[in-house]
């Protein structure tokens, strides 16, 4: 799937100027200096490969505040099958590797949180940033 594609499924596709454990491994460190809640860490090529499956690197980082997440929950708790936060960092065919993510205001209108509007920019930001930050030079 090529970036314009994926920018019309809803998602943002950022380069990365690093591998994929160094893109995650600096979105990690992110996280934690920022205090966000690292939940879960999915690392689908390795278990691929403890099934004798072949996966280029993907991998999947979860995490979030229950401070900010949760005001959206209480909007629309609908949306809590989308938080916390989730982002793929993953390599294509070319050996390039890319940070992929749904932005929190389209997640809002999925989930029709309408009341909320100044904490979802907020998120989108933090998470945009984040992004930005752990996938350049």
């Amino acid at each position: 799937m090529d970036q314009t594609s994926l920018a019309n499924a809803g998602l943002v596709t950022l380069p990365s100027s690093h591998g994929a454990d160094e893109t995650v491994e600096r979105l990690k460190a992110l996280l934690a200096k920022k205090g966000i809640q690292l939940f879960a860490h999915i690392d689908h090529a390795a278990e691929a490969k403890k099934v004798g499956l072949r996966l280029r690197p993907t991998q999947v980082l979860i995490f979030g505040n229950p401070q900010a997440g949760t005001p959206l929950m209480q909007s629309q708790q609908t949306i809590g099958l989308d938080l916390p936060l989730r982002v793929l960092v993953w390599e294509d065919e070319a050996g390039k590797v890319w940070l992929t993510y749904h932005p929190l205001d389209l997640l809002a209108q999925f989930h029709h949180v309408a009341d909320r509007d100044e904490e979802v920019k907020a998120l989108d930001a933090v998470l945009s940033a984040l992004a930005r930050a752990a996938t350049s030079a």
